[in-house]
């Protein structure tokens, strides 16, 4: 089972089963969603580009905090929204700031779940290839790297979140190395880590593993998709769910999601992004862990395969 809290949270991991929501030739059922014509328009997105470690904001102040999941140490950073975009109080501007700078708990979520899929050898990081998308805190990605990913590459859409936070917040976890074993840290000096700014639509021009950019497609694709809170928008799961498909290594890949299962008021959630990735019928997918904790919406974490 997926870790759980000493206090109220209860978490139920369910056997591995293929999840079947909608049929093939079933609307949405959320009404207006389902006609593009009535979605808010977009906005241009930020262009995409690489930000290199060296380019963290030393103007921005930048402290971290320690967090605790069930015996597994994390550093997770703390930023002043105000500070880094001019905005208060505010979780998210559309097309300016996706809240990356927020920790969300399905980033803990997410955390929990994977620790208990290794501890169940039902998967592993040692080696492998991983991409976090919409990253902000990055507390996935550095759970990645610290249990022996050959290379973690970090997404958002915001170059400020990844500057700001993200790779401070990486640098703190990295800085404290008390918990972890020698060979732990000789594998994280020797990872591939990255960082990649832009919107889903566009960012997998700059990834380096998309299968489209290698060759040898043997050689191609993530062999772990990461993401925390990233199925809130109704209008970005299409280009979400095309830009896994584009960077997951096939034929063994896997994505795990967290996520709530309604984001009520912007029509995404846990379940709209399903009916997506089924009508599609390419990849299974598998419910690891429901968390019903009170503090929230009922919150689910997911994992896909490829058929």
């Amino acid at each position: 089972m997926a870790a759980t809290n000493s206090n109220s949270e209860s978490v139920q991991k369910p056997s591995f089963e293929t999840f079947q929501l909608f049929s093939s030739t079933a609307s949405s059922g959320f009404g207006v969603f389902d006609d593009p014509a009535q979605q808010a328009p977009s906005i241009p997105p930020p262009p995409c580009v690489e930000v290199l470690p060296s380019e963290v904001n030393p103007s921005v102040n930048h402290s971290a905090e320690s967090v605790n999941l069930d015996g597994i140490a994390l550093l997770k950073g703390r930023v002043n929204t105000q500070q880094v975009f001019g905005l208060s109080n505010s979780d998210l501007v559309p097309g300016k700031y996706e809240g990356g700078l927020k920790l969300w708990e399905g980033s803990l979520d997410l955390i929990k779940a994977l620790s208990s899929d290794m501890k169940s050898g039902l998967m592993s990081f040692s080696g492998k290839r991983v991409l976090e998308l919409g990253c902000g805190h990055g507390l996935p990605g550095i759970f990645a790297l610290l249990e022996g990913a050959a290379a973690v590459h970090f997404q958002d859409f915001n170059a400020e979140v990844l500057r700001c936070l993200t790779i401070p917040n990486l640098n703190a976890n990295l800085s404290n190395k008390s918990h972890l074993s020698s060979s732990n840290l000789t594998n994280c000096d020797k990872t591939d880590v990255r960082f990649y700014a832009g919107d889903w639509s566009e960012v997998d021009k700059l990834l380096p593993y998309v299968t489209t950019h290698v060759k040898d497609n043997q050689d191609a694709g993530y062999d772990f998709i990461l993401m925390a809170e990233t199925v809130y928008s109704i209008n970005s799961l299409q280009n979400l769910y095309n830009l896994i498909k584009k960077c997951l290594q096939h034929p063994d890949g896997a994505v795990y999601f967290a996520a709530k299962k309604y984001y009520f008021g912007v029509g995404g959630g846990t379940r709209r992004f399903l009916s997506v990735v089924e009508k599609d019928g390419m990849m299974n997918s598998s419910l690891v862990a429901e968390i019903t904790d009170g503090s929230s919406n009922v919150r689910e974490v997911w994992r896909l395969k490829l058929k």
